[in-house]
Formats: C-alpha cells, sequence, structure tokens
C-alpha cells in the first residue's frame, strides 16, 4: 500500500533540478578512455585476464581468416 500524504501540499520540497547554465561541458571520448584504460589493465593483469584475452583474441583471428 502507498503512504498515505498529509499536510500542505504546498510545502513539499520539489526535487531538485539542476539549471542548464551550470552544466559543465561533457569530456572527449579520448579523456574517457585514458582514465578507464590503466584501470582496465590493472584489473585485467590482476585477475589473469590477460590469457583469456589473447584467446579470445586468436579466435577472432581465425573467424577473420576464414
Amino acid at each position: 500500500m502507498p503512504p498515505q500524504l498529509t499536510g500542505n501540499p504546498h510545502r513539499r520540497r520539489q526535487a531538485f533540478v539542476q539549471s542548464r547554465s551550470t552544466e559543465q561541458p561533457t569530456r572527449h571520448p579520448a579523456v574517457a578512455l585514458a582514465m578507464a584504460l590503466p584501470c582496465a589493465v590493472l584489473l585485467m593483469l590482476l585477475f589473469g585476464g590477460w590469457d583469456q584475452m589473447a584467446n579470445q583474441a586468436q579466435a577472432v583471428a581465425e573467424l577473420i581468416t576464414r
């Protein structure tokens, strides 16, 4: 059952709305890649993903050469 709203409806607080004038520009995709790639490489090395990536790359190369 939904909760009952009590009290004056004009006193309820409205949700926060961010104005477009304070919005920051978006990042270039290369910047996002430069931030994420070191973390991805570190996790891949820590958890042994290098062998799996090499196996997948070999399978894709075999599919392309057929």
